[in-house]
């Protein structure tokens, strides 16, 4: 066995004349170097970086433009296969405050995923919790457990851990859309495993029906079925369709208009994908949300714990993430990182948005914080 000494220690540990340290001695430098010959690290040279007075995340705030993703996964298109080896043709976010890392936060990972025409991408499953979420375009078929679930403009596909999927782009258009996971969570607990499917789907499964099964059975409102059980982890509808969505966020703000109570605040209209079987979080470590406002309107600036990243769905307006601001449209993507506070202004019409409004869709880390009691919000005036 190799014996550690002070030079090739990871620990490095300096004598510091400063408040609320000890006297830089040579005494004190002496038991420094024994503390770094025993991988040992004192509190009090520590306790500002890992017990603050409130979180100082590592991830910063950070915007990417959905036109430059595209045209660079368009570029992958033609250069990367799809097949076994990368398994994906994904292209993570890497927050920049994250050392070069794949990780759009601490917790959560987020990709444009791009799948040319007539390709397949080979099933695999893994413990990672998993979505889609299509800002545009149709013609891909995501294969869940053998069930063909069709990917349309606005819809929110879920996918738990340790199910087999696989993706098929049924038409002569490529097809792009964001992809999150909990990857960083996972890695970060040494909790993660993976497994290789079959290269390719049977021609059964290449059928592309308008309602995959799940939905056929858990995609009525308030209706259970009686003939299944579900008690794995996550929802068992594989998909949350844009025109639902889209009518339950246009009833809010109508009922705002009619002076009755359903949205967040003036203007803010908001709902949360949930799992039919239980009304909880579609996906065990992740949450879901579509957020619309009214043109014109802003919303309260809000601290929470945990990090989100948000998608652009449709119109244009200018988000405030801490001390930056940025303008945004359709697609774009950004980044809020623990407590750092988030404000949006919209300033869509009818001629940027289908809605009139600002779309966003959200994906946070809340369920792991709430679960932890580690969860706080807090409204900035």
């Amino acid at each position: 066995m190799t014996a550690i000494t002070p030079t090739s220690s990871p620990v490095t540990l300096h004598a510091v004349d400063a408040p609320g340290q000890p006297d830089a001695t040579p005494a004190l430098h002496d038991l420094y170097r024994g503390f770094e010959q025993e991988l040992l690290v004192p509190l009090w040279t520590e306790i500002g970086d890992l017990m603050p007075l409130h979180p100082s995340s590592h991830a910063v705030p950070h915007l990417w433009k959905w036109d430059r993703l595209v045209a660079l996964a368009d570029r992958a298109g033609h250069l990367v296969p799809v097949g076994r080896g990368g398994e994906r043709r994904a292209i993570a976010l890497a927050n920049p405050g994250l050392d070069g890392r794949p990780f759009a936060t601490p917790t959560l990972w987020a990709a444009i995923q791009y799948l040319m025409p007539g390709e397949d991408a080979p099933e695999h499953r893994h413990t990672q919790n998993a979505f889609r979420f299509v800002v545009e375009g149709s013609g891909v078929w995501t294969v869940v457990g053998g069930d063909a679930v069709p990917m349309n403009r606005g819809d929110f596909l879920p996918q738990a851990g340790w199910n087999w999927h696989a993706h098929h782009n049924a038409t002569d258009q490529p097809m792009a859309w964001i992809d999150g996971l909990d990857i960083p969570f996972q890695y970060l607990t040494d909790a993660q495993f993976f497994e290789f499917g079959r290269d390719r789907i049977s021609d059964a499964e290449r059928i592309t029906p308008a309602l995959s099964r799940s939905e056929r059975l858990w995609g009525h409102p308030g209706l259970r079925p009686l003939g299944i059980e579900h008690t794995a982890a996550g929802s068992p509808l594989l998909a949350y369709k844009w025109e639902h969505t889209d009518r339950a966020l246009a009833d809010q703000l109508a009922l705002e208009a009619e002076g009755q109570p359903g949205t967040v605040e003036h203007g803010h209209a908001a709902v949360r994908f949930s799992n039919p079987v239980d009304g909880r979080d579609v996906l065990p470590t992740l949450r879901t949300e579509f957020h619309r406002i009214a043109r014109g309107s802003q919303t309260s600036p809000v601290r929470e714990t945990g990090s989100s990243v948000y998608q652009v769905f449709d119109g244009s307006g200018s988000v405030t993430v801490g001390d930056h601001t940025w303008s945004v449209t359709r697609g774009d993507l950004f980044v809020v990182p623990s407590w750092q506070p988030f404000s949006a202004r919209s300033e869509a019409g009818s001629t940027d948005s289908d809605s009139g409004a600002l779309d966003l869709f959200r994906f946070t880390d809340a369920p792991v914080f709430e679960a932890l009691r580690l969860d706080r919000t807090q409204k900035d005036s």
